[in-house]
């Protein structure tokens, strides 16, 4: 508990602070033995009991005889004041409700549970003589969590069996059942043990990140690096340092593919593995990692974005590495920026933030010219590795059928990388294999029934799908509006219709496509990446995914596509993700020792950023970027917030949001503007309607106030539903 936390005695007056929809604390009496501030703790809460955190003193304007007492305080590390503050200014932040920041914060199973012995499962040491489908894929499961203990509820879900097969493995001694302790520490990890041989440019940086640690304050610093510069050698010493002063350290990923090969680099360097936190991890290590990380037995985590959002009891130093990656914003429940929110828990607990990247987000950009931020830069590509070459392939002048996207020039650099036995990269952002469908007959384009959404067609899958909602239905043989047989066709490609034309131009080569909807499982994936990464495969076809940290030693050539793709449309970051993306997805080209090749098909080749992608002149893009949005008053110079309204007719949240509009008084008072209240982009999903309305302001304006006294003069009726984006970093 923090070193200031009061003590209640018992029988005083308590404020509860509950995971429950209440718009208040509760005031309940201390239990026996009394309890501490902070105190995680099971009250009733009608004929329920529900789980809290004692956040203070109770209120006292009634009879003390009617309050009901804390049922019990839970045997877990209290909620440090630290960590309160955290999730109350975060609340604030957002304009999300406390409660809801407190289920953001003990999303962990069996919390209330006491400790207690039971058994778990490990891999054995023995395979078995008769090896069955089943027997296979325990085995399977229990390899690919890297030794991490099941129960035996888990590992039989896991891989898909009954759980007398896993009780048939340890009669075996191919799976060993032990008796353990419900939660133990995770394993000590060596900060002592020497890392990797560091260039001159790599050890200054390190040096600095370091020296930052041991000043004990808040600060933190944009590690700039063009791919391949060993960005993540540099900060992985900056991680030593922290763990050699018993602080606790987390590294934020944004992509659970990535998580296998940083754990690998992980354990080579510190001689075990590290705690994970993310949609792959069993339940039962989720509740040892919560409870582990408050009593400082997680000495670093890695993890998605809610990694954030544990009860670290020491947090010294946090990694946010590719920073610039979309996936960091939440876009549902809470919203919000996990980065940006790094930034804030760092400055509370006097930590130190890294933010990794090749291609900075324009807002950190801007904070490190402004000096909020101290930045490192790294030039060059370690070892004997170069940048790879950047071309333009001018689409205009290629000679290509209208149905094919594969250029004449872009498939003879293939066929040379292939000659060579090295790896192609063909890159499209589409999942699926066509956008739209399309009825020749009478044009009809078949969209969801549930969403203002085209389905695309997901030929692998046999269906189409919806991207907003996940509604799927089998491929239709004739037009749902005019019943006309053989006449529907597919319009623009996929990652499914390129790798379908790549096998016709190429049908020697290893074709393997990377694209999210095509694995059942992280492990699916994982074990694909690892196929590629060992020269499985000739030609890669694939969807952002593979833009993000990923190393394919034989990979020589990156073709784009579709270079346009992201600059059309209205998002006022478009020119900055579009940049970010393709210079991300070009530095997976020439990894090694062999030089790499990036070419853009465009039909633009003049664009400003495709003219920037392809001189690398970084800083100049970034300068003009920031002068563009300067001048429209927008982030990172301005500020903004989005509202959405959802109902189950359009007139109801037409209704809210011209209300809305009309009573702006709260608004106009800072300077803040609206507009809207207008359809969102997507205007129906899910069956329910929606509304958008645009919050603008200046950058020092005290925004979050004058929205709580804006929307707080109403309350949504029926079913209509509100939501406030603070910052939103997408507008659909």
């Amino acid at each position: 508990m923090s070193a200031d936390a009061e003590f209640f005695d018992e029988g005083a007056r308590v404020a509860v602070l509950t995971t429950q929809p209440l718009d208040r604390m509760l005031t309940y009496r201390a239990p026996e033995g009394g309890c501490w501030q902070g105190a995680f703790v099971e009250v009733p809460l009608g004929p329920r009991k529900v789980m809290g955190v004692v956040w203070g003193k109770g209120e006292t304007g009634f009879d003390a005889a009617k309050l009901r007492a804390v049922s019990r305080v839970l045997d877990v590390a209290p909620m440090r004041r630290e960590m309160a503050e955290f999730l109350t200014r975060v609340g604030d932040y957002t304009l999300t409700p406390l409660h809801q920041m407190l289920r953001l914060a003990t999303r962990a199973p069996g919390l209330t549970d006491p400790p207690s012995m039971r058994k778990v499962y490990r891999l054995g040491h023995i395979r078995p003589e008769r090896m069955t489908e089943a027997r296979a894929r325990v085995i399977e499961v229990m390899e690919s969590y890297g030794g991490l203990a099941f129960t035996l509820g888990e590992l039989a879900e896991a891989a898909g069996v009954s759980s007398s097969v896993v009780k048939g493995l340890v009669k075996l001694g191919a799976v060993a059942e032990e008796e353990s302790p419900r939660d133990l520490p995770y394993p000590r990890l060596d900060a002592s043990a020497p890392g990797k041989p560091l260039a001159e440019d790599q050890a200054a940086a390190a040096a600095a990140l370091c020296a930052g640690l041991r000043a004990g304050t808040y600060g933190t610093t944009l590690l700039r690096g063009v791919t391949g510069s060993g960005k993540t050698e540099v900060y992985m010493e900056a991680v030593a340092e922290c763990l050699a002063m018993g602080r606790q350290a987390l590294v934020l990923l944004p992509e659970i593919a990535l998580t296998a090969e940083f754990l690998k680099r992980v354990e080579a360097r510190f001689g075990a593995r590290p705690a994970e936190w993310h949609s792959g991890v069993t339940m039962t290590e989720r509740r040892r990692l919560w409870r582990m990380a408050g009593e400082g037995e997680a000495p670093l985590v890695v993890g998605a974005r809610s990694a954030l959002y544990l009860p670290f009891r020491d947090l010294g130093l946090i990694v946010v590495d590719e920073e610039h990656d979309q996936s960091y914003k939440q876009e549902d429940g809470v919203l919000y920026s996990a980065r940006d929110m790094a930034v804030l828990r760092a400055s509370i607990n006097a930590a130190r933030v890294v933010l990794a990247t090749a291609t900075p987000s324009l807002e950190t950009w801007a904070n490190a010219e402004a000096g909020k931020y101290d930045r490192l830069d790294l030039v060059a590509r370690f070892g004997p590795a170069v940048l790879p070459e950047m071309r333009a392939i001018d689409m205009r002048v290629e000679d290509l059928p209208g149905n094919r996207w594969v250029s004449p020039t872009l498939q003879a650099h293939i066929h040379d990388r292939m000659g060579k036995q090295e790896q192609s990269l063909l890159f499209l952002n589409r999942r699926g294999y066509a956008p739209v469908t399309i009825c020749r007959a009478c044009g009809h384009q078949i969209g969801c029934d549930h969403c203002d959404a085209r389905m695309v067609e997901h030929r692998f899958l046999k269906r189409l799908v919806c991207h907003q909602c996940g509604e799927s239905k089998p491929m239709p043989e004739t037009c749902p509006s005019c019943e006309a047989e053989g006449k529907l066709a597919p319009v623009g490609p996929g990652v499914e219709r390129l790798a379908e034309e790549v096998r016709e131009i190429f049908p020697e080569a290893r074709v393997a496509v990377l694209s999210s909807d095509l694995f059942a499982s992280a492990r699916a994936l994982k074990a694909q990446i690892e196929l590629i990464a060992g020269g499985g495969a000739d030609i890669i076809i694939g969807t952002q995914m593979v833009a993000k940290g990923h190393n394919f030693p034989l990979l020589t050539l990156v073709g784009v596509i579709d270079a346009d793709l992201g600059l059309q449309g209205s998002d006022l970051r478009a020119a900055e993700k579009t940049f970010q993306l393709i210079r991300q997805v070009a530095g997976r080209a020439g990894r090694v020792d062999t030089p790499g090749l990036a070419l853009l098909q465009t039909f633009q080749p003049e664009h400003p950023v495709i003219r920037a992608i392809l001189s690398g002149n970084e800083e100049g893009f970034w300068r003009a970027e920031a002068a563009e949005r300067q001048a429209a008053g927008v982030p990172p110079y301005g500020r903004l917030a989005g509202i959405v309204i959802s109902a189950s007719t359009v007139e109801a949240a037409f209704d809210l949001g011209n209300a809305l509009a009309r009573a702006d008084a709260p608004l106009r008072r800072v300077g803040a503007q609206v507009f809207g209240p207008a359809p969102a982009p997507i205007a129906r999903i899910r069956g329910r309607h929606r509304v958008r309305l645009l919050v603008k302001a200046d950058k020092g304006v005290a925004l979050q106030a004058a929205l709580r006294a804006w929307i707080g003069q109403f309350t949504p009726k029926g079913d209509t539903r509100l939501s406030v984006d603070i910052d939103p970093q997408s507008f659909y």
